[in-house]
């Protein structure tokens, strides 16, 4: 079986509760990332990861008026909260998903659970060599290496962004990328600031059509190139950035996580 845990919670501290904001009258951030999903052909079931604070009840009730399974674990150690979640729902191999991505593409998740499933890695994901948007994010794990990553991650990078552990090429994973046959690695439509979530209201709203592909996307911008600037000064992986500082102290002084 193939699952896909999507992570979200309220408490970002770049855009908080970002993923229950309003991406049209209808619709949720959250809703749309489930939305997109629901048109792919490969996952067989899809499952909100968020956490036990009370501010994420609002979540958990949200997913099951949706028909949704839902799990709720370590608010910090995201790693842990997959690990538990693929564990109770028995699944073989996990997608991940995070719900800053409500643009992303069924059909690239397809494609990199393909490469997964026939060239028979042990991860697969489209970031190792980026060509694709930032916000198209897509990793695919067997629930071994989840386990082995799991109990071995000592970092907080490891613990709060699940795969780095995986992707290290020293741990001797069997690891596969896809790439885009054209760079657009330079496009970012994934929700970290309120720049980004202006410019992704916009490109839901010109689109009747569900699901939303990346041709799609593409074309819209050579149509309007003035939407990218929108949130052209919006820095990248500051999430990633503030966790590698983190390693550095933790290390320094010791400390590891449990």
């Amino acid at each position: 079986m193939i699952g896909c845990i999507i992570q979200a919670r309220m408490g970002s501290s770049r855009l908080p509760n970002k993923v229950l904001m309003k991406i049209n009258e209808n619709q949720t951030v959250l809703e749309h990332v489930i939305k997109q999903l629901s048109f792919s052909k490969s996952i067989n079931k899809i499952i909100v990861a968020t956490t036990k604070l009370k501010q994420d009840d609002i979540i958990e009730n949200l997913v099951k008026k949706l028909g949704i399974d839902v799990f709720r674990g370590n608010s910090l150690d995201v790693l842990d909260r997959y690990y538990q979640c693929a564990k109770q729902f028995n699944l073989e191999n996990i997608v991940r998903i995070t719900s800053d991505c409500p643009l992303i593409d069924p059909e690239i998740v397809d494609k990199v659970i393909k490469k997964y499933e026939t060239d028979e890695f042990d991860y697969v994901s489209n970031t190792l060599i980026r060509t694709f948007p930032i916000g198209m994010d897509v990793e695919i794990f067997s629930f071994g290496v989840l386990q082995t990553t799991w109990n071995n991650a000592t970092l907080p990078s490891e613990r709060e962004h699940v795969t780095p552990f995986m992707r290290n090429k020293k741990m001797g994973f069997s690891i596969g990328n896809v790439e885009n046959h054209k760079d657009h690695s330079k496009i970012r439509i994934t929700l970290d600031r309120k720049e980004d979530y202006e410019l992704i209201k916009k490109i839901i709203n010109k689109f009747e059509r569900k699901p939303i592909l990346i041709q799609d996307i593409i074309k819209l911008f050579q149509n309007q190139p003035e939407l990218m600037k929108i949130n052209e000064n919006v820095k990248h992986d500051e999430g990633m950035q503030k966790s590698l500082k983190n390693d550095k102290i933790s290390t320094k002084i010791g400390i590891k996580n449990d």
